[in-house]
């Protein structure tokens, strides 16, 4: 079994196939196994503090947002994750310590 752990990606709608530029929320399911880099989404963070309409409502001005670089192989891209760059790596080791033990 896969161990994979549960975060909420901030994303954008496909520009190509909606005019809607607004980022929407979604549950991501991550294998900790292929995350290469963690570091906090300062841009997207700038954007909630002005207050960008383009945000999905809901978000916390004491929101904090983590681009996790992932590595799969053949492929690698960077999503965008809401919670410190702490709180996400806690939640990834967490994922792999409990993968030991048992």
């Amino acid at each position: 079994k896969m161990a994979t752990v549960k975060l909420t990606e901030l994303f954008r709608q496909n520009r190509f196939t909606s005019n809607d530029n607004r980022f929407n929320m979604r549950p991501v399911y991550v294998n900790p196994d292929f995350v290469v880099c963690l570091r906090e989404d300062i841009q997207t963070l700038k954007m909630l503090q002005e207050g960008d309409s383009s945000l999905p409502e809901g978000l916390d001005s004491r929101h904090e947002f983590t681009k996790l670089h992932i590595n799969s192989g053949n492929s690698s891209f960077d999503i965008t994750v809401v919670g410190s760059p702490d709180t996400v790596e806690e939640k990834l080791s967490a994922s792999r310590n409990t993968l030991l033990k048992g």
